[in-house]
């Protein structure tokens, strides 16, 4: 395996990972948490998004981007890993422009959660199934650049 074959694929991997978490909340825990009082929405939101904060999420979320971009350099079919790169970055912006701020305005107003719940829960869930479309279009063009060049 060479370094235009691993660093695609290392790409498309990491897209996969993002896509899937995304994909997780879209269809299980923002559906699960509908179900909740606003009190244990925002107490388990307020959570969850502060421990999706980690390590090993971060070296996806920035690593996607960073990776497809090393693809683009490196590896063969540019337009279909210049189209994942595209994606990738499309996907932290959305992150960072409108799922972190709603989250962090979440965890400042949590002493009012119906208010709180009101102003974050279906932008948010408009948002991330925005980001989970281009992550998963990510992957999409990543695994098909992959694939060509198999």
């Amino acid at each position: 395996m060479t370094i235009r074959t691993l660093v695609p694929l290392l790409a498309t991997v990491a897209a996969g990972l993002q896509a899937g978490t995304y994909y997780v909340w879209a269809c299980g825990v923002m559906p699960g948490m509908a179900r909740t009082d606003d009190k244990t929405f925002v107490s388990a939101l307020t959570h969850m998004n502060q421990a999706i904060v980690n390590p090993v999420f971060m070296a996806t979320f920035v690593g996607t981007p960073l990776l497809a971009a090393a693809a683009v350099a490196t590896g063969p079919n540019r337009p279909w890993l210049a189209a994942g790169l595209g994606l990738a970055v499309l996907t932290v912006v959305i992150t960072g422009a409108a799922n972190v701020p709603l989250n962090d305005a979440l965890d400042q107003a949590a002493a009012h959660p119906a208010a709180a719940r009101e102003a974050f829960e279906s932008t948010w869930v408009r948002w991330n199934v925005a980001r989970t479309v281009t992550s998963t279009g990510a992957l999409a063009a990543l695994a098909w650049a992959a694939l060509r060049a198999a």
